[in-house]
């Protein structure tokens, strides 16, 4: 028979494993469960044809899995109603992860026209080439350096694409992309998709009016009043890493991203998929 002094022992082992398990549930929850949010981003540019037009934005998935094929990441997105989707780099962060990635490719593809940038991790993999053959034979367009019109109710708006600067040392810069698209297509509202959101500031003095970004991982822990508490840099508060900023005439949309990269985890900062949507003033 228990003595009665060993019953508050018990209880006191109960109550602790009980806190264990809530803490791992928290944190598995805080690193699996995806925060789809609505960002409206308005320009008196914007043409009124585009007016609603929205587009989901994906980056950082670092080879992370939601569910089976990605099929919770692929609901989720298919619920958000894109007209388009961008994958903003670090889609990969492992050679062996190009073996899981044309489902969430192709799926991505049948939802909608589905863009793709590099981003720092998969230069290191080494396997661009067959990344980039792979997405492409799946549906989705990397954009290296380049744009694209966008046409909607006979009216027209521009996607540009940059890799990332650890890509090729010769590549375009991204200055002259803008002055490629300025002088071949005029004044018209321009997005670019480049996955380092610290260098917006640059991004702006090149003239884009919108930018989409990822790689700030939402600063890994999110505080009160901050805006991160990590950057990639390993510096404390870090700027520009979750949501809508402006700087100049420039607009920025950041994912906090999907995935960890080796023993990070997310606190407070749950897989991010912003949903934007386009208003003309």
């Amino acid at each position: 028979m228990k003595s009665t002094a060993s019953l508050p022992k018990l209880r006191v082992g109960g109550v602790l494993l009980f806190l264990i398990l809530a803490i791992l549930f928290f944190l598995y929850r805080e690193n699996t469960q995806l925060d789809i949010e609505e960002i409206s981003v308005s320009s008196e540019k914007i043409p009124e044809a585009f007016r609603d037009f929205r587009i989901v934005l994906l980056s950082d998935g670092h080879g992370a899995r939601f569910g089976k094929d990605n099929e919770i990441l692929l609901d989720a997105v298919a619920a958000a109603n894109p007209d388009l989707i961008v994958y903003a780099g670090d889609i990969i962060d492992r050679a062996w992860q190009l073996d899981s990635l044309a489902p969430l490719a192709r799926g991505l593809a049948e939802i909608a026209p589905t863009y793709y940038v590099s981003g720092n991790h998969e230069w290191a993999v080494r396997k661009m080439d067959a990344l980039f053959s792979l997405l492409t034979r799946c549906g989705v367009t990397p954009l290296r350096n380049e744009y694209v019109p966008l046409t909607r109710g006979g009216e027209t708006i521009f996607l540009c694409g940059i890799d990332d600067p650890n890509g090729p040392a010769d590549q375009k810069k991204t200055q002259a992309l803008y002055a490629e698209l300025s002088t071949r297509e005029g004044d018209g509202f321009s997005i670019l998709l480049a996955h380092r959101n610290n260098l917006f500031e640059t991004y702006a003095a090149c003239g884009f009016d919108l930018v989409l970004s990822g790689h700030g991982h939402g600063g890994l822990i999110r505080l009160p009043f901050t805006d991160g508490l990590i950057g990639t840099d390993k510096q404390l508060f870090p700027p520009y890493t979750n949501g809508l900023y402006a700087y100049g005439k420039s607009q920025l949309v950041v994912s906090r991203g999907l995935g960890n990269v080796g023993r990070t985890f997310r606190l407070f900062n749950r897989p991010h998929i912003p949903v934007i949507l386009l208003t003309p003033c």
